[in-house]
C-alpha cells in the first residue's frame, strides 16, 4: 500500500493528476489518510477529476477522523464555507482544534482567527491571542503579525509597542511587507530608542 501511494504521490506533485488518482484511490480505500486527504485535495480543486466539495469533504472527513492534520484542517476550512456541507462555524472549530492540539500550526492560526472574529465560539481576544501566540511560536507569519497588532492595540493581551515591534520584525523576516510597514512606523514614532532597541 505505502508503495502505491508514494507512487500516487509522485505523480501528483509532477502534476500528472489524471495518472495519479487511481494509485491514490487504491490506497486511500485501503485506509492510507495521506491518500485519503490527496484526494480530498484533487476533488476541492478539480485536479484529475471534475471538482466536487461533496466527495472532497468525504475524503478530508476519512483522513481528519484517522488524526490526519491535513484532512482535520481542511475538512474544518469547508465547515467555514459552507463547500460540499452545511455552513457550521461550530464545526469547523472542532476540526481545526483537533489539529491545533496536535500542535499544527496552520490550524492554531485558524483557531485564532475563529476566536478573534467569535465564528463558532464566544469571541475572546485573550484565547485568539493564546492560538495566534503557539503558531507564532513556530513561525506562521500570519500570526507573528496578528500578534504584533494585538500588542499594538492592547487586544486580548497587556498592550505594549515592545512586544508589538518584537512580533512584527520576526513577521518581517519572515518576508511580511506589511508587518515591515508597521516596524517603520514604530520607528518612526521613536518608540526604538525609548525601550533600547
Amino acid at each position: 500500500m505505502k508503495a502505491i501511494f508514494n507512487k500516487g504521490r509522485q505523480l501528483y506533485y509532477k502534476g500528472k493528476y489524471i495518472e495519479a488518482f487511481p494509485l491514490l484511490l487504491k490506497a486511500a480505500e485501503q485506509g492510507n489518510a495521506s491518500a485519503q486527504y490527496y484526494l480530498g485535495v484533487m476533488y476541492s480543486l478539480g485536479r484529475g477529476v471534475e471538482k466536487s466539495y461533496s466527495d472532497a469533504v468525504k475524503w478530508y472527513r476519512k483522513a481528519a477522523e484517522q488524526g490526519d492534520v491535513d484532512g482535520q484542517l481542511e475538512l474544518g476550512f469547508m465547515y467555514r464555507h459552507g463547500q460540499g456541507v452545511d455552513k457550521s462555524y461550530s464545526d469547523a472549530v472542532k476540526w481545526f482544534r483537533k489539529a491545533a492540539d496536535q500542535g499544527y500550526a496552520d490550524a492554531q492560526y485558524s483557531l485564532g482567527y475563529m476566536y478573534y472574529q467569535g465564528l463558532g465560539v464566544d469571541k475572546s481576544y485573550s484565547d485568539a491571542a493564546i492560538w495566534y501566540r503557539k503558531a507564532a511560536d513556530q513561525g506562521y507569519t500570519c500570526a507573528l503579525y496578528d500578534l504584533g497588532t494585538m500588542y499594538e492595540s492592547g487586544m486580548g493581551v497587556e498592550k505594549s509597542d515592545r512586544e508589538a515591534l518584537r512580533w512584527y520584525k520576526k513577521a518581517a523576516k519572515r518576508g511580511y511587507t506589511q508587518a515591515q510597514k508597521k516596524v517603520d512606523e514604530l520607528y518612526e514614532k521613536h518608540i526604538l530608542w525609548r525601550f533600547g532597541f
